[in-house]
């Protein structure tokens, strides 16, 4: 699907995106994307004022992204059929209601559920904000819109723990999910006013909801399971019944995505060995990612270990968001020196690096032996995340470019779910192991980090592997596009590009 009005050609000057375009997507994702880095800074103060257990509101994290992978792409179809600005209101009044529902809870069960709906708020704001934008800008004024977003997301990203460790201390955690219901409400009134409705008459008016559910289906068990395994024992009646379900759902949306018109995911595609090898890479990134700042976050704030406050614990993990955004303006050039496998592997290498130093890590720590590994890690995974992310899109023809889009976002959402339940199993279940065995709370915790950042090895190391093996190294112009693609990588997956 060519989102460019009139076709208009790469190389056009193009228009400017409207301002008030501009201001509405830009704005809604930096708060998103704050929303979502800030939430792991909160959570203990969250489980201190709800008496809910941390290992319970880890579920506030992976099931933002477990319903967030389920809506991605139906929200993007939903704009297409009915009108992308009216979807992209409904993600903002679902995003404003769930932080209502988050700071008026009273317990645990509350901000789970708010989180829930936040995933689905979150999911369509980006993907509804990002047609927008493409639908009224063309040429040059595309790059400079996407240019734009991608940036708002990436100090989003960065803003957030630093702006919930100041708003904890200063307003308590709800001071966060009211500053970013206000700030939604007020890109309503800019919206309506500013910004035009568009739909795509060519595309089918057939959405695939079964599918969407048969997602969520997939992932809910199996994510139960990773997270209550050890508690409820791997071969258990309702670890491996957890398993089972997944497994029937997954055979069964296999069945539906290959009779639907217009399918979730286009199975077709997934015969393309770049895309399989380029959305695996973009799973393994988010996941690592995710997962290493859920630990860290609440590592950081541990009466046990190094103590910090809420404040503090945001300004520690500053290396590594500086770190992955420092190297994004470097890609485009460095994949057009060496290539893209090469850049990938590179990445994975670094972040492999940061997570073996942190498998080191003792219960006497202070915070400069984390900033290094941080840092490797992070600027690793930036490495990753733009190639990766022009890869998936540049493997399939310009009209599957749409739907590869949507495979590699979904793919980031499933990535920070699982990984996230995964880290904080292992975490928990070495710590608690370490802790009866006699040891230290400190040295039980760092056992815990240590052991969840082995996996994380791993999964990276797995990733440097792939990259050569499932992407062909190509060198390529780095033309401007690449740069407003790049910027917003780490967070969505351009439909636009080189090709």
């Amino acid at each position: 699907m060519d989102l460019r009005p009139g076709g208009a050609v790469p190389g056009d000057a193009g228009p400017a995106a409207p301002t008030a375009v501009l201001i509405a997507t830009c704005v809604s994702t930096l708060v998103v994307n704050a929303n979502t880095s800030a939430v792991s800074i909160l959570l203990p103060a969250i489980s201190a004022d709800t008496g809910t257990s941390l290992d319970t509101l880890q579920w506030a994290v992976t099931g933002y992204s477990l319903v967030g992978a389920a809506v991605i792409v139906t929200s993007g179809a939903l704009g297409d059929v009915f009108g992308r600005r009216l979807v992209f209101l409904g993600g903002l009044g679902l995003f404003i209601a769930s932080c209502v529902l988050i700071a008026l809870s009273g317990g645990g069960a509350g901000v789970i559920a708010g989180r829930a709906v936040q995933g689905a708020a979150g999911a369509t704001i980006l993907a509804c904000g990002m047609s927008l934008l493409s639908v009224s800008t063309s040429g040059a004024g595309q790059v400079r819109a996407v240019t734009w977003w991608g940036g708002a997301s990436a100090v989003g990203a960065a803003a957030g723990p630093l702006v919930g460790g100041v708003l904890v201390d200063g307003t308590g955690w709800q001071g966060l999910f009211w500053i970013d219901a206000a700030i939604a409400l007020a890109c309503v009134p800019v919206t309506l006013k500013g910004v035009a409705e568009s739909r795509d008459p060519d595309r089918s008016r057939s959405i695939d909801f079964a599918g969407t559910v048969l997602i969520a289906t997939v992932l809910a068990p199996a994510l139960l399971a990773l997270s209550e395994g050890s508690q409820w024992g791997w071969t258990s009646a309702a670890v491996l019944g957890c398993f089972a379900l997944a497994f029937v759902a997954a055979v069964a949306f296999v069945a539906v995505e290959r009779r639907v018109e217009a399918p979730l995911v286009d199975l077709r595609l997934l015969k393309e060995r770049v895309l399989i090898g380029a959305t695996i890479g973009i799973l393994l990134s988010a996941g690592v990612i995710n997962g290493l700042m859920y630990l860290v976050s609440l590592y950081f704030q541990n009466p046990a270990t190094l103590a910090l406050s809420p404040l503090e614990a945001g300004l520690a993990t500053l290396p590594a968001t500086v770190g992955l955004i420092a190297v994004t303006p470097l890609v485009p050039r460095a994949v057009q020196r060496v290539g893209i496998a090469a850049v990938i592997a590179l990445g994975f290498a670094a972040a492999t690096g940061g997570c073996v130093l942190l498998v080191f890590v003792q219960g006497d720590w202070r915070y400069g032996a984390f900033v290094l590994p941080l840092v490797l890690l992070a600027a690793g995974l930036g490495l990753v995340n733009g190639p990766a992310s022009s890869a998936s899109t540049s493997s399939v023809s310009a009209d599957d470019v749409g739907a590869a889009s949507g495979i590699s976002n979904m793919a980031r959402y499933i990535g920070a779910a699982a990984f996230t339940a995964a880290v904080a199993t292992v975490d928990a279940t070495v710590g608690s192991s370490r802790s009866s065995a006699g040891d230290g709370a400190a040295d039980a915790l760092a056992a815990g980090l240590s052991a969840a950042c082995l996996l994380l090895a791993i999964a990276c190391g797995v990733g440097m592997v792939l990259s050569v093996l499932a992407v062909r190294a190509r060198r390529r112009r780095a033309g401007p596009k690449a740069y407003g693609a790049a910027a917003a990588s780490h967070a969505h997956t351009v439909p636009v590009g080189d090709r």
